[in-house]
């Protein structure tokens, strides 16, 4: 009897010959053998091909398939109503085949590849979705009537043996989710060609590394011939050769310590290319945790490579209006220059769903840039840790941590007890004291913190000072403090906080780019005022030069990175730029920013000014900051995903509830809402009138803006917020929303 695996109608109605349910489990398996090599586990991902659709070689099937009138398209789905089963005929019969111990691995991967990678049992409250119970309502008669050819297709990969010994943790999960990946991408790649072979055929088509290290080359060389030889552009320079010799080093991890403004971006991005070159990697992804940074800096990698070289993906993407090639490298990351969040990146780590797992096997034999790495979130940072040195220990990853303000990340003893941190991080720079001549080298801010720890200082004091300045930039802690002190500053003084939406932010902050740059051409008494009351928003990243930057006193990283809009590329030079740090009257937030101050209060109550701005300061403020924190696996992620601290006999993983837990950003009190600014009231019309649909939702992601419960509540008794759609919301209100300041609340503290 001849099997299906799907069907679909051609253009004039006709059924086309239907995929054959062996030559698509052979092409899958051959797709999945070919991308395992990067994993050492090639045998087990054909298997995994060969066993994926195995459900659907059962009569029952067929007559289920052809009963639909005509064939159903949607038929081959899991888990829709009414269909009929076929995962998890497969997941059984890899058990049978192979044995618990072994085939329990597979039987995760070709269980999810439809719904998801699964939790083992209902405990953490998986209930039916569980392996363990989907296991169970598979009967005999089923595995007995699937086709031999199939069943004798996987007996050929006996025995399997894991490709190492895995050493607990999370080596074992990782490497399922991996296999996984490697499943899914052939799967969905063999039923595309099978599909639609118009689009499998645009697929590709990328530069290689090599002739992206040239392009990358000439462009270096052009910036160089047009560059003044400033001091901060000779330093430069020389970061930039550095990067090109450490390049060269054995694969594994990196550090690039580089003050702010001394031109981590490409010098990073150069690191990355030679260093893939010299040792046969396939891709290099850049990571950052903010959107306006990657933004920014995926414009500087087109620029520098080409536009249709670099493959940008997060949720700001207008995936309609790029090209068809880039469009389809999202979905699997299968092109030599990814860019993408730190949300992104990290939650695809430890998903379960399959079109995030798709790409995973893709980080392996890569470059990882991990762009400003000290936000790496505290509670989460031993299974991200772990995962890294996984991702570097078993799949030829090498990682470069690039940062002004280095985090404590290597393995270490802290109060007796072991930080898993990360093994052997070489510095690109060179040695501490090279570090340190470096940051000497780049000293272009003079940094003055309080006398006093204690001494508060009013928001009418520190408006005062900062009138006296044309051009400062005043950095505070929280939306209510930045609301308070710009009431307080003359009329024209820019104000920049999430209260207004992204497009909102993206103009204010070019607009008080021209005049900074206008000053600079301007004499001194022509200058235009240019004073700003910012959240942090605008203290990593965003490339803003003042002569005189206030931040309110935080962590020692956030002071320093305030410090790095200052005076950025050294045009006061012979003179310092001025760094005033203040108390002000209501302190940082609770939570992490609070810890991050009081460490900070902590380290300056045993140093001098100039020494707590040292490199080696920063290393002993993230130690005690991550001593400080409440857990740095917060919500048991490494248990979840362990199965020696489940149950080993049964390969317990909890795949599901660790991937619905691992939320780098926990959006539970909060409400995001569209608000009417400029385009944005067009595209709200065409929302009411049209309904939703991906390319206008991505379009009006420049437009949202992200409330606390309380405040959307507020905001929704006066009758400012509507629900205009189901579960979308929007200000309609304009006397709520601002051009100056955005969305208008009494904010509470």
């Amino acid at each position: 009897m001849k099997y299906i695996a799907h069907v679909r109608q051609n253009a004039d109605g006709s059924w086309a010959e239907p995929h054959d349910l062996v030559n698509h489990s052979e092409g899958t398996a051959n797709r999945a053998e070919s991308f395992a090599s990067k994993l050492q586990s090639q045998q087990w991902a054909k298997a995994a091909g060969w066993g994926h659709d195995a459900g659907k070689g059962r009569p029952e099937w067929l007559t289920y398939l052809k009963l639909k009138s005509g064939y159903d398209l949607e038929a081959h789905l899991e888990g829709k109503t009414g269909k009929i089963l076929h995962a998890i005929h497969g997941a059984e019969l890899v058990e049978r085949i192979y044995g618990k111990g072994i085939g329990r691995l597979l039987a995760y991967c070709i269980a999810g590849h439809h719904t998801g990678l699964p939790d083992w049992s209902s405990v953490e409250g998986a209930r039916q979705a569980s392996l363990q119970f989907r296991k169970s309502q598979v009967n005999e008669l089923d595995l007995e009537q699937i086709d031999p050819s199939l069943i004798a297709k996987l007996q050929e990969f006996k025995p399997l043996r894991p490709p190492w010994k895995f050493k607990g943790g999370l080596d074992m999960s990782l490497w399922i989710r991996m296999l996984f990946s490697c499943l899914i991408d052939a799967d969905y790649l063999d039923t595309e060609s099978y599909m639609n072979q118009a689009k499998a055929v645009i697929r590709g088509r990328y530069l290689s590394i090599a002739e992206l290290k040239e392009r990358l080359q000439l462009h270096n060389e052009a910036l160089a011939k047009k560059a003044d030889p400033t001091p901060v552009n000779v330093i430069r320079s020389e970061i930039l050769q550095k990067c090109i010799q450490a390049a060269r080093g054995a694969r594994g991890i990196y550090s690039l310590t580089v003050p702010t403004g001394g031109g981590k971006t490409l010098s990073g991005l150069t690191f990355a290319l030679e260093h893939a070159c010299a040792h046969g990697i396939h891709r290099v992804i850049y990571v950052s945790s903010y959107m306006s940074i990657l933004e920014q800096n995926a414009e500087v990698f087109r620029k520098a490579v080409g536009d249709d070289q670099v493959v940008e993906h997060h949720s700001n993407v207008l995936e309609d209006e790029m090209d068809v090639k880039i469009r389809l490298a999202m979905e699997n990351w299968d092109a030599p220059l990814i860019v993408t969040t730190s949300v992104q990146f990290f939650e695809s780590l430890f998903a379960a769903k399959p079109g995030r797992c798709r790409k995973l096997h893709n980080i392996a034999n890569s470059v990882i840039v991990l762009d400003e790495v000290q936000l790496l979130p505290p509670a989460f940072l031993a299974p991200i840790l772990e995962t890294l040195q996984l991702l570097v220990d078993r799949y030829n990853v090498s990682i470069v941590l690039s940062t002004a303000t280095q985090p404590a990340l290597k393995e270490r003893r802290m109060d007796g007890q072991l930080f898993k941190g990360l093994k052997e991080v070489k510095e690109i720079v060179g040695t501490d004291e090279q570090v340190q001549s470096l940051y000497d080298s780049l000293v272009r801010t003079e940094i003055q913190f309080p006398n006093n720890p204690h001494a508060i200082e009013r928001w009418e004091e520190i408006a005062e000072q900062l009138k006296q300045f044309d051009q400062v930039l005043c950095i505070v802690s929280d939306r209510k403090s930045c609301r308070e002190l710009h009431e307080q500053l003359p009329a024209g003084t820019y104000h920049l906080s999430a209260l207004m939406c992204g497009q909102h932010r993206s103009d204010k902050i070019r607009e008080i780019k021209e005049k900074l740059e206008q000053n600079f051409t301007r004499k001194l008494e022509n200058c235009l005022p240019v004073r700003v009351i910012s959240t942090q928003l605008v203290e990593a990243g965003v490339d803003l030069d003042f002569p005189v930057v206030y931040r309110a006193f935080a962590g020692l990283d956030s002071i320093m990175q305030a410090a790095g809009r200052c005076n950025r590329n050294g045009k006061l030079l012979p003179e310092l730029g001025k760094v005033v740090v203040f108390h002000p009257p209501r302190p940082a937030p609770i939570g992490i920013l609070r810890k991050a101050a009081e460490t900070t209060k902590s380290i300056l109550s045993m140093s001098t000014s100039d020494a707590v701005t040292s490199p080696v300061s920063f290393e002993k403020f993230f130690e005690e900051l991550y001593w400080r924190a409440h857990s740095l696996d917060e919500k048991e992620i490494i248990r979840l995903l362990d199965p020696q601290r489940n149950d080993p006999k049964e390969c317990s993983i909890f795949f599901r509830t660790a991937a619905e837990r691992f939320e780098l950003i926990d959006n539970t009190n909060q409400r995001t809402i569209l608000v009417p600014y400029r385009d944005g009231q067009l595209l709200l019309d065409n929302l009411r009138l049209n309904g939703p649909d991906r390319h206008l939702m991505r379009k009006l992601q420049r437009y949202t803006v992200t409330l606390y419960k309380r405040e959307f509540e507020a905001l929704q008794s006066q009758g400012a917020v509507e629900e205009i759609w189901s579960n979308i919301f929007a200000l309609t209100s304009e006397i709520h929303y601002s051009e100056e300041v955005g969305i208008l609340i009494e904010l509470s503290a």
